[in-house]
């Protein structure tokens, strides 16, 4: 089993990130057999969609890199690398860009959904971007890919791409990776807005809660989120209709390693007066050792780019016979 996943390095990690990927990834690590992988990577050739300073890009680098580890990543254990230090991800989305087909890329929602009317405008990295996420996966035959909804379609269009590669050179290169939906999957809404996503994009940093938040800050902020003046129903069957209700019972459940029905139960009938102060709590002391190995880790750029260099290096030795396989089987010489 290979396991493979990647995350942008755009900017702080919030309790979103840690809760539906980050925990996860900490989870499939740790049960790991001795025959089993894990690739983590740092998808900072995917941003490059977006204008970002040179200084900027390689610090995002850095802190999510250090991010990942303070959260439970152990370099040691897990490949964790950044892709331009391993240029077999731009080499092999190349030569998948003459197996890919245009119609395939037309039908990519997430592609419509950011570009909204302005498409002329849109770079042609952010149309192709799903042919390099084809490329991570397929250049470690990775067998599993943790998904969420917005990237299924994704991972099945690199299926498409894999199974034409194999079919058009007649090779059995390609393995066809298989999703995984996590057991625990949380989608953690905006605290201002519990029908929004929570973003490192939001304007208000209020919406959410960042890993490098302090202890009054965390608390400040689950005290000022918007609620309703219902108080809590005796079971999640009650929260239909109220999703910013909703979704603090469901942070406090997944912190806790609970139900909401069960979340429900314990505050059957309290306002959130007395239900913000105990879901606060309960994040101080889950992000309070998170954040304190962060803040440690960020401030060694040294020791976080020998914890970079080692995963590449480690990457890279894993993606050279996929790569040279592949421009073999099209007959192009290396």
């Amino acid at each position: 089993m290979r396991v493979l996943s990647g995350i942008q390095p755009t900017g702080n990690l919030h309790l979103g990130n840690y809760l539906g990927a980050i925990r996860n990834w900490v989870r499939m690590q740790d049960e790991m057999d001795s025959e089993s992988q894990c690739f983590f990577f740092l998808a900072d050739m995917h941003s490059i969609t977006v204008h970002e300073g040179r200084e900027q890009r390689i610090r995002n680098v850095r802190d999510m890199a250090a991010a990942l580890v303070a959260a439970g990543i152990d370099p040691d254990r897990s490949v964790l690398f950044n892709q331009a230090r391993v240029p077999a991800h731009a080499e092999l989305c190349w030569l998948l860009n003459g197996t890919a087909r245009i119609g395939w890329l037309n039908r990519m929602t997430q592609f419509k959904d950011k570009v909204g009317k302005d498409r002329e405008g849109a770079s042609i990295g952010l149309f192709v971007y799903p042919v390099l996420q084809a490329a991570d996966i397929l250049i470690y035959n990775a067998t599993h890919v943790p998904v969420g909804e917005d990237q299924k379609q994704h991972l099945e269009l690199a299926r498409d791409i894999a199974t034409k590669f194999n079919t058009d050179f007649g090779v059995d290169l390609f393995t066809m990776p298989a999703p995984i939906i996590p057991k625990e999957s949380a989608r953690i809404m905006s605290l201002r807005d519990g029908t929004a996503k929570m973003s490192k994009s939001d304007p208000s940093d209020m919406s959410r809660i960042n890993l490098t938040d302090d202890d009054d800050a965390i608390m400040t902020k689950v005290k000022k989120a918007k609620t309703d003046p219902e108080p809590l129903p005796e079971t999640a069957e009650g929260l239909a209709g109220r999703p910013e209700a909703n979704n603090l019972v469901g942070i406090y459940a997944t912190l806790s390693g609970t139900t909401p029905d069960a979340v429900c139960a314990e505050f059957a009938g309290k306002g959130f007066g007395a239900f913000k102060p105990a879901l606060g709590e309960v994040l101080v002391e889950t992000l309070r050792p998170i954040r304190e190995r962060f803040m440690e880790l960020r401030t060694d750029d040294a020791a976080l780019d020998a914890i970079l260099d080692k995963g590449a290096a480690r990457a890279a030795a894993a993606a050279e016979p996929t790569l040279r396989a592949a421009y073999d089987a099209m007959g192009l010489m290396r």
